[in-house]
């Protein structure tokens, strides 16, 4: 169930691709089928609704160059970008795991040691006000 809905709304996402104030998402959608070689959610023909044409971005080309999205379905890339990126999730779990535990306790470790000189600026503060 969450996959089916997770590639739906990925799918209606797909839709604000290359417009205004989108550039963000576009940004990593290009980055994601490049870097997983892959295009679309579950496959190429995702893109299709959305330039209304059989066309991809020329993130999902083979080998990149301008307007190579326009060329055949032999020179795109063939996995899906949504099951690329939850094999990868599921391999480097562990890792991110890690570094979200690492991440926290130095987040942890930095309030406390703040804490720790308020209160020693507050202590001088005292001792010079009664002095």
């Amino acid at each position: 169930q969450i996959d089916h809905y997770a590639q739906r709304d990925l799918k209606k996402g797909l839709q604000l691709f290359g417009t205004e104030g989108n550039v963000g998402l576009t940004n990593a959608w290009m980055i994601v089928q490049t870097d997983f070689r892959c295009c679309g959610v579950t496959n190429h023909t995702d893109w299709f609704e959305v330039y209304n044409t059989t066309r991809v971005p020329d993130s999902c080309c083979l080998e990149y160059s301008d307007n190579c999205g326009l060329d055949n379905p032999g020179t795109w890339w063939t996995a899906p970008c949504y099951e690329r990126v939850k094999d990868w999730l599921n391999e480097n779990l562990v890792a991110l795991w890690i570094f979200a535990l690492c991440t926290a306790l130095t987040q942890v470790i930095i309030a406390f040691k703040l804490c720790e000189l308020c209160l020693f600026q507050q202590s001088l503060t005292r001792s010079s006000i009664s002095a």
